[in-house]
């Protein structure tokens, strides 16, 4: 069944980046940038041809592709277009920046010359402007501290170091569009204290009719990050 369906052009076994190339989306020709959730679902839709297993095919290819310069990488989307991480040669993917979700991208070589040259021109104007608000501080100001507490409030504040600790608690709902942000920015902040906790509560409806697929894909993307038995999923 397998040589059939590669036979009549329905299977393949690794496409090349040519063939990426070539049947890129329109919609994202204007920003060179395929989000590797829609490039992944295209493997699985019949959108491209499909593949035994397109997630090992992703994972194993693209830092091949980003190391010849067929391809760039990106995530981390900013407001201003440009994006938080690029690779393209001759960086190194690491194999753990290939996440299937929306804030990730394939990049046409093209768009990622060009965003790693915005990326570097932001870098050096940004240095510029460090050193010259560096000289212009560099007055006759004696040294010593811009504030000094009165003499009652540096006895109740204690010696440096000696403040008690706080717990700090966040909750809230949050809108869809900003998950893979939120991911990318606050997570890594709350990693500075001690005691992290964060749980998973999601609800969502669906159909009937693709309830059972989709939560063969949930399980499969817990397995995948080892969370199968921290995380249950319930139906009603």
């Amino acid at each position: 069944m397998l040589t059939t369906l590669k036979q009549r052009a329905l299977l393949n076994d690794s496409p090349g980046a040519g063939y990426l190339e070539r049947r890129w989306p329109e919609p994202f020709k204007k920003s060179g940038a395929w989000p590797l959730s829609a490039l992944r679902q295209a493997f699985l839709n019949g959108t491209l041809e499909r593949l035994l297993d397109p997630d090992a095919y992703l994972k194993s290819r693209l830092p091949q592709f980003i190391g010849n310069g067929d391809f760039g990488f990106a995530s981390g989307q900013n407001p201003d277009g440009g994006y938080s991480r690029i690779w393209f040669k001759p960086d190194t993917l690491p194999s753990e920046e290939i996440a299937f979700d929306s804030d990730v991208y394939l990049l046409l070589a093209s768009a990622a010359q060009a965003y790693k040259l915005q990326a570097a021109t932001l870098v050096v104007e940004k240095q510029s402007k460090a050193a010259v608000a560096g000289a212009e501080t560099q007055t006759d100001t004696p040294v010593g501290p811009l504030f000094e507490p009165p003499p009652e409030e540096q006895s109740a504040a204690g010696p440096l170091g000696s403040a008690k600790a706080c717990t700090l608690h966040i909750s809230g709902e949050i809108p869809t569009e900003v998950w893979q942000r939120l991911g990318r920015t606050l997570i890594p902040k709350l990693k500075t204290g001690d005691d992290l906790h964060v749980a998973l509560d999601v609800s969502l409806s669906v159909s009937n009719d693709g309830a059972n697929g989709l939560r063969q894909e949930i399980e499969q993307i817990l397995e995948d990050l080892k969370l199968e038995d921290q995380v249950k999923i319930e139906w009603n």
